[in-house]
């Protein structure tokens, strides 16, 4: 966390940058190329309206869904910015 000697602005730089990285990294796992017309988990049609939204698209709403519910978030931030303190 920026402090003593920071010049003015570098913990709103720090906030900056910790979103930055968190959209990047959300952007870098999205899916690309060509969407399945079915889904690779369990076999059913992916509607046409879900490839078209999210381009790639390998697995239906109801398998991306368990797959999103499983995945863990870290409680650590890198930069040190005062939010993490506060949960």
């Amino acid at each position: 966390m920026a402090g003593g000697w920071s010049r003015d602005g570098a913990v709103q730089d720090q906030i900056e940058d910790s979103v930055n990285d968190a959209v990047a990294a959300a952007r870098a796992r999205l899916p690309k190329g060509e969407s399945a017309l079915y889904c690779r988990e369990c076999g059913e049609d992916i509607p046409e309206k879900r490839r078209i939204a999210v381009p790639g698209v390998q697995t239906c709403v109801a398998c991306q869904s368990g797959k999103d519910a499983s995945v863990r978030h870290s409680a650590i931030n890198r930069r040190g910015s005062k939010d993490s303190q506060l949960r």
